[in-house]
């Protein structure tokens, strides 16, 4: 199918990384004006021209902002609004890593990674949520993680991030049926992304490496493609999934179970 957001505007924070810049193609292939979000501004500018060399007609403008102030996230969404004058679905994608076990963990990353992976979200559904109110069929999709239902060692604070999340699509959703905004979360399992391609390169690992690294991990043995993660964000933003709110869909090739 094609057009599921046809003449929509989404905003996408994380925009210049590797699942925010996928779902951005997805959804100016599918008929969406795109507004990109990120800190990183020349990246940023880069995946905007990439989109719009290869996408004919699409609108996309770059956004480069330090969503973990409120008042940058408001500034992304007026910029949102003087270029399209209309938000209809917000992605909330931005996200960080720190590597620290809990006991050894400093005030300092919690700070940081709690101002991106989880205030970001709650700036920006601010910021947003008048102009999706007035579409009369808003939705947001929250980016969490597999690391937010499950657990593991030394990312404590990157996957308590991922569980708050889950509970703020809850609540959200809770509050903004009322005014016709549906309020989702996504669990994306391993993705393979350049983030992950370049810290393999960083040790002195190959693409093959990573390859093999999931192939138990999960019962399809394999690592998820950006896309494969892009287009239940993109169902989940459309109008196909109009009955569905305060939902957590995990996109992990069955890695639960496992």
């Amino acid at each position: 199918m094609a057009n599921r957001v046809q003449d929509k505007i989404a905003v996408i924070t994380g925009g210049a990384g590797g699942i925010g810049s996928t779902v951005g193609q997805v959804f100016c292939e599918e008929g969406a004006g795109v507004v990109l979000v990120d800190h990183d501004s020349a990246t940023l500018e880069a995946v905007a021209r990439q989109l719009r060399e290869a996408i004919p007609g699409a609108q996309v403008l770059a956004v480069a902002a330090d969503i973990s102030s409120e008042a940058e996230a408001m500034r992304a969404a007026q910029e949102a609004m003087a270029r399209f004058g209309q938000i209809d679905i917000l992605v909330n994608n931005a996200g960080i890593r720190e590597y620290w076990p809990l006991a050894e963990a400093p005030a300092e990353s919690w700070q940081k990674i709690l101002g991106v992976n989880l205030l970001s979200y709650a700036f920006m559904a601010k910021a947003a949520l008048p102009a999706l109110r007035a579409s009369g069929a808003g939705s947001i999709v929250n980016i969490s993680s597999t690391y937010g239902v499950t657990g593991r060692a030394g990312m404590g604070q990157y996957d308590a991030t991922k569980a708050a999340i889950l509970a703020l699509t809850r609540t959200l959703a809770f509050e903004e049926a009322g005014h016709g905004v549906r309020v989702n979360a996504v669990c994306p399992g391993a993705t393979l992304t350049p983030f992950h391609v370049r810290r393999a390169q960083q040790k002195g690992r190959g693409a093959e490496d990573l390859q093999q690294e999931y192939l138990q991990d999960c019962l399809m043995h394999r690592w998820c493609d950006p896309r494969e993660v892009a287009y239940p964000i993109l169902w989940l933003a459309s109008g196909e999934a109009s009955y569905i709110t305060a939902t957590t869909l995990m996109v992990d090739g069955g890695r639960p179970v496992m």
